[in-house]
């Protein structure tokens, strides 16, 4: 029996990564999908077939009736959706969406976790530590003189659904009041949005990626960056499979037990300088670096898939390959020319070209787009990257 899925939001990487994936299965065709005229997980070898849809966050209602009309008509044995955005928007949907199979919890258990201000109730009750944090519901109620600096201003949801579309929020670490004033004149959701004021930890960033099927841990993996665009911090474009953290998969695993955890999550930590962890978020959807886990020998996907579908396949493992590096290339050139235009100093600068050019682990690194058994979208990128430079020019 073949099984058709859907694979939504075909731009990301994370798209590819689980594209790629699927189509190497038995009995698994994919079809991928985007809002702009063809994507990157198109280009592959492995995508039988694209669908343009309407923009989710620009046209959310079009976008639900889209997938609606496209899952009545034709049998999709999963649609996965990779980013934020899409997914919610279904979940928030599903009782329009009866064709539509989503490899999820439910909405609620989705939203405990995506709510930041839910997410540390819940793991202050399951004892997992966490940043101290105060709710506001909107900027009008609070007084920043009386706050202690730095701190860390978060909203609750990264992403707002509105009836006119969606507003992406952010993140901003104050340190002063008048930082404070800054925010608010930049990001006037927080006039009328919920936030948190959190404490802030300093130290380094670690997550740890799970799997869970119905409430019970099947897969865990970890790794860690070691370049990002922008260069102080951002997406990942350089990344090493790594050992997990036992206390970090204790916490993290506390929790999700904790909320009944079905799919797959990445549960983000912030390590202090004297070793103590604490909860940042949890991503609830596949994460960028997805195409790391499946190199190193945990392939997500097929095991989600397996899972949901009740196929048979490889069965999970507690080992994996470590020190397996990942290269996002042209993301790793565009943080080397960020890296390069910054005030760092000069010596600082050519170790880093060094690095670029000359990277080590050469033979334990690969290539996230580019692979010579599917040169699709390696060369799809390349081409929309130079139109995309030509463009700022």
């Amino acid at each position: 029996m073949t099984h058709l899925i859907l694979v939504l939001d075909a731009a990301q990487r994370s798209a590819l990564a689980v594209t790629r994936s699927l189509g190497k299965l038995d009995n698994i065709q994919i079809v991928t999908s985007d809002s702009s005229t063809f994507a990157l997980a198109a280009a592959s070898k492995y995508s039988q077939e694209y669908l343009q849809s309407p923009c989710p966050s620009a046209e959310p209602e079009s976008y639900i009736q889209w997938l609606e009309n496209i899952c009545t008509s034709r049998q999709f044995a999963l649609v996965i959706p990779v980013t934020e955005i899409t997914s919610q928007l279904l979940l928030m949907h599903a009782s329009r969406l009866p064709h539509v199979r989503l490899a999820f919890a439910d909405y609620n258990t989705v939203m405990s976790l995506a709510d930041k201000y839910r997410l540390l109730e819940q793991a202050k009750a399951c004892g997992v530590p966490v940043p101290e944090f105060t709710l506001f519901d909107n900027a009008a109620g609070a007084d920043a003189s009386q706050w202690s600096y730095p701190c860390v201003i978060k909203p609750c949801l990264s992403k707002i659904f509105t009836p006119t579309g969606w507003i992406a929020t952010s993140v901003k670490v104050l340190q002063s009041e008048q930082d404070w004033q800054r925010a608010r004149t930049a990001a006037p959701y927080l006039e009328q949005y919920p936030f948190m004021l959190q404490e802030f930890i300093p130290g380094s960033g670690a997550g740890v990626f799970c799997l869970y099927n119905k409430g019970q841990a099947t897969q865990f993996f970890a790794h860690r960056r070691l370049r990002e665009k922008p260069p102080q911090g951002g997406v990942s474009v350089l990344s090493e499979s790594v050992a997990i953290d036992p206390t970090l998969k204790q916490y993290a695993q506390q929790l999700l037990d904790h909320v009944h955890w079905h799919g797959v999550a990445m549960v983000e930590f912030r390590i202090t300088p004297d070793g103590q962890p604490y909860l940042m978020e949890v991503n609830t959807r596949f994460w960028g670096s997805l195409q790391l886990a499946i190199d190193a020998g945990v392939n997500f996907p097929a095991l989600l898939v397996q899972h949901e579908l009740g196929i048979a396949g490889e069965p999970s493992t507690t080992e994996y390959r470590k020190g397996q590096r990942l290269r996002w290339l042209l993301g790793d050139l565009d943080s080397l020319y960020l890296y390069l235009k910054s005030a760092y100093p000069l010596a600082q600068k050519m170790q880093r070209v060094l690095a670029f050019f000359a990277p080590t682990a050469f033979f334990k690194t690969r290539h996230e787009t580019n692979r010579w058994g599917d040169l699709g979208p390696g060369w799809y990128e390349l081409k929309t990257y130079v139109r995309q430079l030509l463009g700022r020019q």
